[in-house]
Order: structure tokens, then sequence, then C-alpha cells
């Protein structure tokens, strides 16, 4: 092994801290030669970046799906592929990956030098790569703190849903799609996924893929609270479109707009508002994986 790679580690993510020492000597052990940079502002990334990509076989980059979708729009277009060190509470990225989250094991994915070539999604001009959403989601993450996620780990996911379900009211939406349909929705939540896991541990669609070059939607249109319940257990198997009131669609482009702008989270993080227009980017990124 004869790489160089740039090293960047969210020390504020859930691990990133306690685990920067381990990964430096994990991959130091397996031969990288790492340029390490501390980060103070991902709004710092590109110019990093820029800096030294002259230099550099791949970016290494330890954090969560927060960090990740920080310096997923400078990693376009640069040519370099992404190696993934899990820090996050949820990690829902390696998780669609199969990245273990042990720091030893995610060093060895990247030294066995296999990389998968993924798609990315792209919502008003930011680039995400899991779930793009809005509505009840959008209310988890603004409750959802870093101290509750430290406590309490993925389960931080669960309680504050609980917390912010009853205080959640549904909004009038028109969703089109690149196929020329076009509906109108009285909804709590509308996703669209890239990728296959978010939000702890969710799918998105049972047979949703990170390089299937499609998006898929599901909007929730509940009337009743008990219809919470199915989805309990319909969620974490992707298999909410079998039921009455959750509408499900796939396709390359989807628009949403809304009588009023709502906010947008992109992986976790409030980023734009509707009107959205959604689009995948097939085989925009290279990311070290294991084997098949």
């Amino acid at each position: 092994m004869d790489k160089k790679a740039l090293l960047v580690i969210n020390r504020h993510s859930r691990k990133g801290k306690a685990n920067f020492a381990q990964a430096v000597e994990m991959l130091d052990g397996l031969g990288f030669h790492l340029i390490t940079t501390p980060v103070n502002d991902f709004a710092e990334f590109p110019n990093i970046i820029a800096k030294y990509r002259e230099g550099i076989d791949l970016i290494i980059v330890g954090g969560g799906d927060g960090t990740l979708n920080a310096i997923v729009d400078s990693l376009v277009g640069v040519n370099l592929p992404l190696g993934i060190l899990p820090l996050g509470t949820a990690n829902d990225l390696a998780r669609t990956l199969s990245i273990p989250t042990s720091i030893p094991e995610a060093c060895r994915v990247i030294a066995g030098d296999y990389k998968k070539t993924i798609d990315l999604g792209l919502v008003n001009g930011k680039y995400f790569f899991n779930v793009a959403s809005m509505g009840l989601s959008v209310k988890i993450t603004q409750k959802l703190t870093k101290g509750l996620k430290r406590r309490l780990g993925i389960l931080a996911y669960a309680w504050t849903a609980i917390q912010v379900l009853s205080q959640t009211r549904p909004f009038h939406a028109e969703i089109r799609t690149d196929t020329g349909e076009s509906m109108f929705v009285k909804t709590l939540q509308i996703a669209v996924g890239n990728g296959r896991y978010y939000g702890g541990g969710m799918t998105i669609a049972e047979d949703a893929a990170i390089d299937d070059q499609r998006l898929d939607l599901y909007s929730l249109e509940l009337q009743k609270w008990w219809q919470i319940i199915p989805l309990l257990t319909a969620l974490p198997k992707g298999s909410q479109g079998l039921l009455p009131w959750v509408r499900t669609l796939s396709g390359h482009q989807i628009s949403v707009s809304t009588r009023k702008a709502h906010s947008i989270n992109t992986d976790g993080e409030i980023t734009v508002a509707t009107p959205a227009t959604f689009s995948v980017i097939p085989r925009a990124l290279e990311i070290y994986a294991p084997r098949p």
C-alpha cells in the first residue's frame, strides 16, 4: 500500500474525538500516507480539497451522515474515491454500503481497494446520499439534539419522533414526476430516497439501492392516529407502500410544490425548501466498500 490520503475526521461527531487516534494508527499501519488537517467549519472543505487534490489518491472522512452531507457537494467532480469511517449515530450511508461500524474493520475495507460506484440525489442544487424529506422528519431534525444522540444513540430518533408526532400537522402538496404524473396530496411527510436507509435504519423502499439510478418517494397520508402503528413495523422493512394510506412512486425526476415554503432535510440536515425538484445523478461517486 502506497497511497496518499486526505483524512478528515469530525471530532464533534458521536464517536469522532474518541476514535481519531485509533483511526490514524490503523490507517498508518495499513500503509497509507496520511494528510490530516483540522476542520472547524465544513464550509472550508472545498478549499481544503482544492489545496491537496493534486497530491492525494483518495479522501477519507470520519463522521456521521450529517458530516458526509456537509462535504458531498465538494466531492462531485473531483474524481477522487471516498473512504468512510462511520463515527456518527445512525451511519445510514455506511449501513447502505455494508461498511462495518468497527473502525479497524472500516479501515481494512478502505485498504481492500474495492470501490462501489453510487448515484447521488440532487434537490435544488444540494446533493444528498440517502434521503431528502419534508414534514414530520424536519420536526424531528429540529428537536433532535446532539446531547440526546450521545445519550441514547440510535434510540434518540424514535424518542424524538414520538414527541413531535402530536405536534405535526398535515400539509398540502402537489407531486409531479418525469413520466407526466401529477397528484395533489394531504400528507404528514414526503420522503424522496436515493439510497436505501435513513433515519437510523428506516428503509425508503423494499428494493431501493444506491446504484439503481432512480428515486423512490413515499407520502404519509394518515387520517387516523392508529394508522401510525403499522408503520412502526413497515418502515424498517420498506414495506410501507403496502398500506393504503401511504402513497409510493419512483422516477428519475420528481417535483414537489406546496402552498407555503416547507423546509427540506437532506441526510438529516435542513438545507433547502420547497418548491423543490429532485433528480438522480447516476454513477456520481466512488466509495470504498466491502467486496460483494
